[in-house]
This record gives C-alpha cells, sequence and structure tokens, in this order.
C-alpha cells in the first residue's frame, strides 16, 4: 500500500471513530511503527489531524486548530482585558498554578506583585515571568515539548504537578459549557486536570465567545469553578447553570 492510500485510510477510520492509535495504524494498513509514524507526521503538517502520545485523533472543531502564536493574537484586546483583571487577584506571597492558555499569558504579563510563587508548564509564560522581579520564583514542569502549542506535557508533568498544593490556578479553556471545562488537546487536558487538583482556588479565564463551545476532551464539570473572568454574560441558560454551581463571575468593564 502507497503512502496516500494509508493517508486516505487512515482519514477513513478517523471519520467513523475520531482518533486512532499507532497500533490501530499498523493493523489497518499492514506496516511498522516507524511507517505509521510518518504518515501521521504528514498528515499533521498538512494539519488534517491532532497528533497526540500514541496516535492521533480528528478535531470536532477544525477552526481551534491553531498554533499558540495565533492563538495569542485572536481577540488579543479582550484576552489582555481578562488577563489584567485576573492579576489584579493576585496577592503578595500567593502560591499559584498557570496553564498554557494564551488568556492565562496576558495574566502573567500583568502580574505586579513583587512576591510570590509560579508553577507552569508554558515556555511563553516562564520566559515572560523571568522579566519580573526577582522575587518572583518560577517553577517549570518538565516534560515533552509540544512545540506548535508551547507547552510541556506528559507522566513527568503531571508527577511533578502532584508535589505542589497552591492558593490559586489560572486556567483558560476552548470551550465552555454545561458540560463543563472543554480542550482540544487531551495531552493538556490530563495536566489540567491534575492541576485543578492541586489549587484551592480555581479561576477560569475564558471569553464569551467560548460560551457553548464544546472541545474533544472534557477537562472538569462545572463544580470545580470557584470563579470565572470573561467580558461578557452568557445566555441566560448558561447563566443559571453557573449560577446553580455558585461560580462567581467577574466582568471586564
Amino acid at each position: 500500500m502507497y503512502q496516500e492510500e494509508r493517508i486516505q485510510a487512515i482519514l477513513k477510520y478517523l471519520n467513523n471513530h475520531k482518533r486512532i492509535s499507532i497500533e490501530e495504524i499498523c493493523n489497518l494498513c499492514n506496516v511498522s511503527r516507524d511507517t505509521a509514524r510518518r504518515d501521521l507526521v504528514k498528515l499533521e503538517k498538512r494539519k488534517d489531524i491532532l497528533r497526540t502520545r500514541g496516535g492521533a485523533l480528528l478535531p470536532s472543531i477544525k477552526t481551534e486548530i491553531k498554533s499558540y502564536k495565533d492563538r495569542l493574537f485572536t481577540d488579543s484586546e479582550v484576552k489582555k482585558s481578562i488577563g489584567k483583571l485576573a492579576a489584579s487577584l493576585i496577592k503578595e506571597n500567593d502560591k499559584i498554578i498557570m496553564d498554557t492558555s494564551t488568556t492565562v499569558q496576558t495574566c502573567s504579563e500583568f502580574i505586579n506583585v513583587d512576591t510570590c510563587t509560579i508553577i507552569t508548564n508554558s515556555i511563553n509564560q516562564a520566559d515572560i515571568l523571568s522579566n519580573k522581579s526577582q522575587k518572583i520564583r518560577v517553577h517549570l514542569l518538565g516534560g515533552e515539548l509540544n512545540k506548535e502549542q508551547r507547552l510541556l506535557y506528559g507522566p513527568p508533568v503531571i508527577s511533578m504537578l502532584s508535589n505542589y498544593y497552591v492558593d490559586k490556578l489560572f486556567i483558560g479553556s476552548c470551550g465552555l459549557s454545561g458540560k463543563g471545562i472543554m480542550t482540544v488537546f487531551d495531552e493538556d487536558g490530563f495536566v489540567k486536570k491534575k492541576m485543578i487538583e492541586q489549587a484551592e482556588e480555581v479561576i477560569l479565564l475564558c471569553d464569551s465567545s467560548k460560551f457553548g463551545k464544546e472541545g474533544f476532551f472534557r477537562v472538569a464539570d462545572l463544580s470545580k469553578i470557584d470563579i470565572l473572568i470573561t467580558d461578557k454574560l452568557p445566555d441566560k441558560s448558561l447563566l443559571d447553570i453557573f449560577n446553580n454551581y455558585k461560580i462567581k463571575i467577574i466582568l471586564t468593564k
């Protein structure tokens, strides 16, 4: 079977099952694991798939498959207003976890305390924070690097997280619905899950364009959110759900 024939077979499988593993490609196309990986690399370059640890998935919302840089400049003014407001909640000596969300990155840019400790798996966040006060301690979680999304992930990241207990978690989302906090990338989703477990207070930074959207992977249900910082209120049905979970909503001005 030629590579293009294998690629079509992989895409057909994905259209039916939404995800595929390396082992399934080997069985489907009768090829080695190395050949299966090369096929996934080509599909990833064509932006037809999202690669995951051990395979690939077919995204449910293709418009959300953007590089970190592209996401950073999408609705950038709204993100800045949310990030600035979030930064105002950080107090001296706070212990904080920050995820890899581009909105959370803007929070890093506006931090205005002299002393705090921040844990993150975002190489962009670590770079920004390195230019802040010398008394701001930064712990960069180590793991496998997703170059396009600028994040570190995998079992080492989750293992390191289990050693930290913090006052606040600042987390982003690609979608927020009655089903909970959603993300496109499952490898990032597992890290976010662990971050939530380690925080006393979970603060979600999410602009109104994400309301009602559902990604591939559910990070957590709404009961895990303490504070939502956003630019507009959702429609009544979703707002009622937020109120039922006693989520405090803070709006930008």
